[in-house]
């Protein structure tokens, strides 16, 4: 593959959390923006690859830790994760040129790039696939925090503490029912923080001739078409196919594919899109044709997906093909 690809991935998160900080709120920047990481939109990416039984190293898995007679659950290391994904015995066997020929085999490594510091090897990849942070566009996202009970009561010094000073009311996690008095304040008290609405717009680029070095040694035969189209598929489902208890209600709402002659360098396309509400309907709007039309003669291909039993899409891109994000039939 020689053509360079640039385009933007939406996110939607309905009564959801789609990237929390360190306190359990929405991500957000010093003025209150909210934002996801790059990392939140690579996981289900990576999450999928792996349910599918693909490769893939940057990603958590366990192990059984014995010490003395107690046995601990903890995360492999990337030297133990390594070694079981290609099946090593010692990494300290191999030498640096069978390493580069593994972690290109590896799906993960393949779009995003590797920093793999492991016996005494220091191999910094850069990705052909760079996602940038994605910024909420809905101005009207709110945090809602649920207090929920769970059927447990808490056993420590500090649960025991909260039992004797009482507790407001709480809300049973099992059966939402509204609970107050001593059933409340002898039961576990929890928080889920969760996101009323927000939309979230991640710009992206592939520049597939960033393995043009290790083409040359001999280690990898580049980013390909095939490498290209299952990012492409991947990044149209992953986080709709993701569904864990804070990431239910997020799901796919929209992506931009322009794919260009390599020459061709765009800014951020991201900034180009807007979102707002028209007659209860989601409204996406892209601002970029006076942008790209001009560059025609240097687009191979324009492609927006989108649900439009959900969303009114409003662009001034000419020659583009608009597919339904669900069903892939175009429009």
């Amino acid at each position: 593959m020689e053509n360079r690809v640039y385009g933007v991935l939406g996110i939607a998160s309905i009564m959801a959390n789609w990237n929390a900080d360190f306190s359990g709120y929405p991500k957000t920047i010093s003025d209150g923006t909210i934002f996801g990481s790059d990392k939140a939109l690579k996981y289900p990416m990576k999450k999928m690859w792996d349910n599918e039984g693909k490769k893939v190293l940057y990603i958590k898995s366990l192990r059984f830790e014995k010490k003395k007679e107690d046995t601990t659950l903890v995360p492999k290391s990337l030297k133990e994760r390594y070694q079981d994904l290609f099946s090593i015995d010692s990494i300290e066997k191999s030498n640096t040129e069978e390493i580069l020929k593994n972690l290109f085999q590896a799906v993960d490594v393949k779009n995003f790039g590797a920093t793999f510091a492991v016996a005494k090897n220091n191999i910094s990849i850069t990705g052909a696939v760079q996602i940038g942070q994605g910024f909420n566009k809905y101005e009207g996202s709110i945090a809602e925090v649920q207090q929920i009970l769970s059927p447990f009561r808490d056993e420590t010094k500090d649960g025991k503490e909260d039992a004797k000073k009482g507790s407001k009311k709480a809300k049973d996690m099992e059966t939402g029912e509204e609970l107050e008095g001593d059933i409340a304040k002898n039961s576990t008290l929890g928080n889920k923080i969760v996101s009323n609405e927000a939309h979230y717009f991640y710009p992206f680029v592939i520049n597939p001739i960033a393995y043009k070095e290790y083409v040359d040694l001999n280690i990898t035969e580049g980013y390909t078409k095939e490498d290209y189209e299952n990012f492409k598929r991947t990044a149209l489902v992953s986080a709709t196919a993701y569904a864990t208890n804070a990431k239910e209600g997020c799901e796919n709402e929209f992506a931009l594919f322009i794919e260009t002659k390599s020459d061709l360098y765009l800014p951020n396309l991201s900034e180009y899109i807007y979102f707002s509400k028209e007659n209860g309907k989601n409204k996406i709007t892209i601002s970029c044709g006076s942008l790209l039309n001009p560059l025609k003669d240097r687009i191979f291909s324009i492609e927006i997906y989108y649900n439009p039993l959900t969303t009114i899409l409003d662009t001034d891109i000419e020659n583009t093909e608009i597919y339904n994000i669900v069903t892939r039939e175009k429009i």
